[in-house]
């Protein structure tokens, strides 16, 4: 089985049917110069030449629409043209595509897939079987997306790139697809304490894992120090992913991390995760906007100071506010809204260690939030909802866990 290279080469497409609507996005992918001749085409090959993305000859085919091609696609569904064309491209040492000849003609398209750089072609060699390859191909490209393939590069290249990937709110199955991919192609992980855990055991034992976790009070490795890492990696040629709890652009300093690799010239990509803003309060039963209930959202640091805007969002019936980061600013928060006059008995949830055996959820309110955190030895990681959507009850089916505190 040969890969052919198609970029900026004539590629003639007989035929404007279901088939062509089906491949010639394929080809166009691959960079060919395609030419569409058929009389007629079918509404999806329209808009591509519509587009200008391929030049259509509207007639029947004749063996001069072969010159100067490199390859030839035919498939007219009239057996009598499809063999016509495979004889000229035989005669001109062309090789074509036939869908109506048994044999394909000189050449097959692969059931194809692909998973970022790589791309797997699957054929048989014992007569045509459509289905069965299709069927191989899906198999073969779940295990693709999903990283449980030995996918990472063995070869260094001059530069390598950096991906920025969003791990969600910490059970690996939560995790995009597209992000296990990076992970399994990565020579250098550079880990945070809330990322997803579990993706690391599964990992080659070559690939370098950097622990740059921050927690309450310790931060080990200043961020200035982390985007360095991150380029000096990518410069020795090696594929480093950035692993992240939630979603690298809320409050996980990826928008930092993206303009510090772009700037220093690095390939860089940004893979979003669930954010645990969202994805934890879900864990606990809670949603954050609820159909006559709630229909905003305020998301704050916790560790920033208490904004007028924050203070409205808090006195507002029909606003949820999510706080990160901000168990030990519970005491601030508190003074702040009874300052401002926002009503003591607004619901609070605090989740703690969200979808973990070890999730925990505080029923209170903003007036006693800050002392029964305490009482209740309230820790970080925590998430901090505000707002009618949590008073209990909300929902008939919200989950019960052992250790749940409700004052």
């Amino acid at each position: 089985m040969l890969g052919l290279n198609l970029t900026g080469r004539k590629v003639v497409f007989v035929g404007g049917g279901a088939v062509a609507s089906r491949r010639l996005p394929r080809l166009l992918d691959d960079g060919a110069l395609v030419t569409v001749v058929a009389p007629e085409v079918g509404d999806d090959v329209h808009e591509l030449i519509r587009a200008g993305r391929v030049e259509w000859t509207a007639r029947a085919v004749r063996e001069d629409d072969l010159d100067g091609a490199w390859f030839v696609h035919c498939a007219t569904a009239d057996r009598r043209t499809d063999a016509l064309v495979s004889a000229w491209c035989e005669n001109r040492r062309i090789f074509c595509v036939n869908t109506s000849d048994g044999a394909h003609g000189s050449a097959r398209l692969t059931a194809e897939t692909r998973a970022g750089d790589i791309v797997v072609g699957v054929v048989s060699d014992a007569g045509v079987d459509p289905r069965r390859t299709a069927r191989l191909r899906d198999a073969i490209g779940a295990q693709l997306a999903d990283g449980t393939l030995p996918v990472r590069r063995r070869r260094r290249t001059a530069t390598g790139r950096v991906d920025l990937v969003g791990g969600g709110p910490g059970p690996i199955d939560l995790m995009t697809v597209r992000g296990r991919r990076l992970l399994a192609e990565a020579d250098v992980i550079v880990a945070d304490r809330l990322g997803p855990a579990d993706a690391l055991p599964e990992l080659d034992d070559e690939v370098e894992i950097i622990d740059v976790g921050k927690r309450p009070g310790h931060h080990p490795v200043p961020q200035h120090e982390i985007n360095e890492l991150l380029i000096a990696h990518a410069r020795r040629g090696r594929r480093v992913v950035r692993l992240k709890g939630g979603d690298p652009f809320v409050y996980g300093r990826g928008g930092e991390e993206l303009a510090a690799c772009q700037a220093a010239g690095i390939p860089t990509e940004v893979v979003p995760g669930i954010t645990s803003a969202i994805a934890v309060p879900q864990a606990a039963g809670i949603p954050v906007t609820h159909r006559g209930v709630s229909a905003g959202l305020h998301l704050v640091n916790g560790q920033a100071d208490v904004s007028p805007t924050t203070l409205a969002a808090l006195a507002d019936d029909a606003v949820t506010t999510v706080v990160l980061m901000g168990v030990a600013a519970l005491p601030k928060l508190a003074a702040a809204t009874r300052a401002a006059g926002v009503p003591a008995d607004r619901p609070v949830a605090i989740v703690e260690r969200g979808h973990t055996p070890q999730q925990r959820t505080t029923r209170t309110t903003l007036g006693r939030m800050a002392q029964d955190a305490a009482d209740a030895g309230v820790r970080n990681p925590a998430v901090i909802v505000v707002g009618e959507v949590a008073r209990a009850g909300l929902l008939m089916a919200e989950p019960e866990r052992a250790g749940d505190v409700r004052r």
